[in-house]
């Protein structure tokens, strides 16, 4: 005797050696003594042999019209024994019953399984319901099938074009679009991304990095939403005794801080002024939540996506020739050593005298001329009594970090001329200790650092940011930064670039008027600005890196650059000279860091951002300065307010270039 058994949810049959009431010892088709139980038993048959059953009821399975097999069936639970011979009128053969067997279970839309061999047919409107799935399905997957063959082809489907870059930045894994590309990718040997760019999907690699970026950190667009008005100080404010002047790049808009200098026989009066949109900007407001929501600027070569709208921008920026609201800090020095005496900080109107300018005045002003006095330029002798200050605080500086600050530190912008893809590059190189950027860094690190302090005095909760091993973290509770050799520093000079200057500004007001703050210590919106702070920067900095190496691949090609300069920054990663970019070398880890190496440069890929590098030639070591970049413990103060580029504010650092 031989029987046809369910093992595992598989049909089999074999040849009977024994059997009790529970079990039967079973020789399968693949000789395989096999224990199968009673209950597992569809059908015992002695024709045809167990190898052939299974075999000759497919065949006849084939010729079954399941439609027709549907019609024939009881309208409630059957055992397929039972249709075998409704179907078959008459007591069906064991091939017979197999077949009806097989074709019951290969309809799983017409017929649901309810135990070993029974059934359930589907009610007329579920199985009108199923078909039309089991339709739309092979449609769908003819349409993918089609597509792929298109994409294959080099042709772009239309439902694909639609789609564009949003297939890999939002995929729908389940939609037949983003499945066609994904197997047409596969079957090419190619990825996704580099098909949808060679067959005009995505229109350039240059729109791939930016319209990814975008569409991540901006979902609803760059735009602000229309009605966004700045709002009027909150009340009438006093006029500051000093004019001011800012000193910046010529192309900056967002001029947050400004500088003031009185003189007197017994002291020198140093004020440091930012401006004041907390003053107007309420907490919970419309404009707060529209500059909480992109928590910073954005910067990249040729791109800038403010955190505020441009009204909000113009209304509240240290302009030439405006008297706007300013959160000032004040210095009484000595005049002779510059040590401070006294400190305090008001809130208060200022007349902008003059906005300088990096890239007019550069040329004009040297070391030698501060030290001397000697400034033939408007402003000439504040800047020589800013210019002593700042030296007296990096000296203290550099006495807490205990090592002094590195010398000759070149930082290199890229500044396009024209606009997407087709730019032209130029690299701009600065110095981080040329007078001016002394200035301003030291006197931002130093308003940073005071304000700190005195929020933390005060018992009143802020935003500080800290450094320790090398580790940079934000936190509502202050630490030291051991980069810049301050106990405290908090983010307070750029409050129209960053939510978090934003926020602190706002405490440090209520700490002038002697109301109480907007925000109490454990307070969880606070905590909530620090982690969404940290996340959006790091993103942000992330496409500055992108788009910054992107652009210095696309400066090779564009001058036929074969050969480059670079010295090793550590392990195989070696920095390139005049260029904002990283390679990787494995020749590099045969050097020491700092070592300049020559590179011969191959192919360039603008997808990957990669291009292909060789050891030419290691260079003899001039001098003993290390790069800016190799300096483990360098940290831009403020990147908002020292600028790296004086030619264009879109090169100016944004996160990229914060501590």
């Amino acid at each position: 005797m031989h029987v046809l058994f369910e093992d595992d949810g598989d049909l089999k049959a074999g040849t009977v050696r024994s059997s009790t009431d529970a079990s039967y010892q079973v020789d399968s088709t693949s000789g395989k003594r096999i224990k199968v139980k009673a209950a597992a038993v569809l059908l015992r048959f002695e024709q045809p042999r167990a190898d052939e059953l299974l075999a000759a009821a497919q065949a006849e399975a084939a010729g079954i019209e399941v439609d027709f097999l549907w019609q024939c069936a009881p309208q409630q639970e059957f055992g397929f024994d039972q249709l075998a011979r409704e179907y078959c009128g008459h007591e069906p053969t064991a091939v017979e019953a197999a077949a009806i067997l097989l074709r019951l279970q290969s309809a799983p839309v017409y017929f649901q399984r309810k135990g070993r061999g029974r059934f359930r047919p589907a009610a007329p409107d579920v199985l009108r319901q199923a078909l039309a799935g089991v339709e739309r399905r092979r449609l769908q997957e003819e349409q993918r099938a089609r597509m792929v063959q298109e994409l294959g082809a080099g042709l772009l489907p239309p439902a694909i074009a639609a789609l564009g870059a949003e297939l890999l930045i939002k995929p729908d894994r389940g939609g037949i679009e983003y499945k066609a590309l994904e197997q047409a990718a596969h079957e090419r040997h190619t990825t996704p991304l580099r098909l949808l760019l060679s067959c005009g999907a995505i229109a350039s690699p240059y729109r791939w990095h930016v319209d990814s970026f975008l569409a991540r950190a901006f979902p609803r667009g760059v735009g602000f939403a229309p009605g966004l008005a700045p709002p009027p100080p909150a009340a009438a404010l006093p006029l500051a005794t000093a004019a001011a002047f800012s000193i910046d790049d010529s192309a900056t808009t967002e001029i947050d801080d400004a500088f003031s200098v009185q003189r007197s026989a017994e002291a020198i009066v140093v004020g440091i002024h930012i401006a004041a949109p907390g003053s107007a900007i309420l907490p919970g407001s419309e404009l707060d939540a529209a500059a909480r929501a992109r928590m910073s600027t954005v910067y990249a070569p040729g791109l800038k996506y403010t955190m505020l709208p441009p009204s909000c921008i113009d209304a509240y920026s240290l302009a030439e020739g405006r008297t706007v609201p300013a959160l000032s800090l004040y210095f009484n020095l000595d005049p002779q050593t510059c040590a401070v005496r006294a400190v305090h900080s008001a809130l208060e109107n200022v007349r902008v005298a003059a906005n300088l300018r990096y890239d007019v005045l550069d040329a004009r002003i040297s070391a030698e001329g501060l030290d001397a006095g000697q400034l033939d330029l408007p402003f000439g002798a504040e800047l020589v009594a800013l210019w002593r200050f700042a030296n007296v605080l990096r000296a203290a500086r550099e006495q807490a970090r205990g090592r002094p600050e590195p010398k000759g530190r070149e930082e290199v912008s890229l500044v396009l001329e024209g606009e997407g893809e087709d730019a032209r590059v130029h690299r701009y190189a600065r110095r981080r200790d040329a007078p001016l950027d002394l200035i301003v860094a030291e006197l931002m690190i130093r308003a940073n650092q005071h304000w700190g302090e005195w929020l933390d005095a005060l018992g009143m909760v802020g935003i500080y940011r800290s450094q320790a091993q090398g580790r940079v973290r934000m936190s509502t509770t202050p630490a030291p930064h051991e980069g810049l050799g301050v106990a405290h520093y908090a983010w307070c000079t750029s409050p129209l670039r960053r939510y978090v200057d934003l926020v602190n500004q706002r405490q440090l007001l209520a700490a002038v008027a002697g109301t109480t703050p907007p925000h109490r210590r454990g307070d969880a919106e606070l905590f909530a600005v620090v982690s969404g702070f940290d996340a959006a920067y790091t993103a942000y900095a992330e496409f500055q890196e992108t788009m910054e190496r992107y652009w210095s691949l696309r400066w090779l090609q564009q001058n036929g650059v074969q050969r480059i300069h670079a010295h090793v920054a550590r392990g195989d990663i070696v920095r390139v000279q005049g260029l904002p970019m990283t390679l990787r070398l494995a020749a590099a880890t045969a050097y020491a860091r700092g070592q300049e190496l020559e590179l011969e440069i191959g192919a360039i890929d603008l997808v990957d951002l990669s291009t292909e590098a060789r050891l030419l030639q290691v260079l003899p070591q001039v001098g003993d300065a290390a790069p800016a970049s190799a300096d483990p413990d360098a940290d831009d103060p403020d990147p908002g307010t020292v600028p790296a580029a004086a030619a264009a504010e879109q090169a100016a650092p944004g996160p990229g270039g914060a501590a």
